[in-house]
């Protein structure tokens, strides 16, 4: 199945913070860029960094499975070993985590694993991986 790709602008404070991590610690391919913004490779979905200023990026947390989720989020659904695999490499680049890799909903609808990190400008980042991704939406 092709599913279409979205497009994200998220705010940062350093283009040069946001190289660092989005190219190096998380490996996304450079697109297009200009003095205030930079495209990225999200697993074939255009994110884009975009200048902003400084400030807090969560608003919130929401309390979920005993941890304290920030909202707002984004991230992407991967494989497992992809998950593990990236879960590997934040911890290789020192990333403090929010909420550390786990696997909710073990043995229910829906099983999947989860992580929770930061990038330099406080932007929130889930990642999560299932077993049968065909559980994604499972009640």
């Amino acid at each position: 199945m092709t599913r279409p790709a979205f497009h994200l602008a998220i705010p940062v404070d350093d283009l040069d913070a946001a190289r660092k991590f989005y190219g190096g610690v998380l490996g996304l391919a450079e697109g297009r860029s200009a003095q205030m913004w930079v495209d990225w490779n999200f697993y074939g979905h255009q994110l884009v960094t975009h200048v902003a200023g400084n400030g807090e990026r969560i608003a919130a947390r929401n309390p979920v499975d005993g941890h304290d989720v920030p909202v707002p989020h984004f991230g992407l659904v991967l494989s497992i070993p992809d998950f593990h695999a990236l879960a590997d490499r934040l911890r290789a680049a020192g990333t403090d985590f929010v909420i550390e890799p786990y696997l909710r909903f073990e043995g229910e609808p829906g099983e999947q694993w989860t992580m929770f990190f930061l990038d330099p400008a406080g932007n929130a980042l889930e990642c999560k991986a299932f077993a049968d991704e065909s559980q994604l939406f499972a009640k």
